[in-house]
């Protein structure tokens, strides 16, 4: 995977040009150094967060509570209808249950 990764910064580093009038400044220059910086580090290189929300701003102990499987269940059945929560609430019984002797 890394050998990919690589090749395809290599190939970034290729069809962006250095630009000697812009020195200090040039992104084909930093792109270049970038590349040979990561590529040293090795593949382990871990990136920090900076924060610990996304693009949404929902923290990720919000974003584990909303997808936790109780959740999901509770949301599928306020999709549900009236209708459909009523024969689901009655088809449950039996129908013994219902007649008295």
């Amino acid at each position: 995977m890394a050998a990919t990764r690589y090749r395809r910064f290599l190939k970034l580093c290729e069809e962006w040009p250095r630009d000697d009038t812009k020195v200090g400044r040039d992104l084909g220059t930093y792109l270049r150094q970038r590349v040979a910086q990561t590529f040293r580090e090795g593949e382990s290189t871990q990136y920090p967060r900076l924060t610990d929300t996304s693009f949404t701003g929902v923290t990720v102990e919000e974003c584990r509570m909303v997808l936790a499987t109780d959740n999901m269940k509770q949301m599928e059945e306020m999709k549900k209808g009236m209708w459909q929560k009523l024969r689901a609430k009655f088809a449950a019984k039996s129908p013994d249950e219902g007649i008295k002797e």
